[in-house]
């Protein structure tokens, strides 16, 4: 059985998807693009601000269905320029500090509204 997680305070989907789905246990949400979900704009900042807000989307999306970051067992990284993963990956380091899951970093010719980065994680969680 699959349960839809939907929240507003994570941007909307802009596309025939759902912010996350909810199955056997484990939670799967859709890349999310630093999109302040208040404004409708990208968080403003560069790479780090971009890197901030989607992983501050995943949170929100996560804890609409009772998860955390410590439930996440597998994330990939979508990132326009790769000489952006060092500075990108400082500000991710700060969301996962333990225990980290497994990762992808993928550098990607163009993302949905040019945005810098874009993050989609697999969760394990109740």
């Amino acid at each position: 059985m699959k349960q839809v997680i939907n929240t507003d305070k994570a941007p909307g989907a802009i596309g025939p998807y759902s912010q996350a789905i909810k199955a056997n246990g484990f939670m799967f949400v859709s890349g999310q693009l630093p999109v302040v979900p208040t404004t409708g704009q990208f968080a403003e900042g560069g790479i780090v601000a971009q890197t901030k807000q989607s992983l501050e989307n995943i949170k929100a999306i996560l804890a609409q269905a009772g998860c955390t970051f410590a439930d996440i067992v597998k994330t990939t990284v979508f990132i326009k320029d790769m000489n952006d993963f060092a500075v990108m990956n400082t500000m991710y380091a700060e969301y996962f500090t333990k225990d980290c899951p497994a990762r992808a970093c993928i550098e990607i010719a163009r993302l949905p509204k040019d945005a810098l980065v874009e993050i989609e994680v697999i969760a394990a969680c109740k």
